[in-house]
């Protein structure tokens, strides 16, 4: 999974960091579990020093968090989902 072509919506590319967006792609291209769940759910919060990331799927049940020092963090709630065919990266609203 994942492993297919990759979109961005328009939401993404105006307000989520260009670096922030390879991350997301790169967290879920690596994660060490068993099965990749097809939706993938992002919270991004802005933190006193930088970004703080927590990254998690339902089944089977995972989580991740990481904080990265930066000037430009975002809060925002970004979902990945692969249909298959492709990825998209689309903010939550746009669901």
């Amino acid at each position: 999974m994942f492993e297919n072509q990759k979109f961005l919506t328009r939401g993404v590319e105006n307000e989520i960091p260009s670096w922030l967006i390879n991350l997301m792609w790169h967290m879920v291209l690596t994660m060490e579990v068993p099965r990749k769940d097809y939706l993938q759910v992002f919270i991004l919060t802005k933190t006193p020093t930088g970004q703080h990331i927590v990254h998690k799927q339902e089944q089977p049940p995972y989580r991740y968090e990481l904080d990265v020092p930066c000037d430009d963090a975002v809060n925002a709630k970004v979902f990945v989902i692969d249909d298959l065919t492709h990825s998209t990266m689309l903010l939550a609203e746009e669901y």
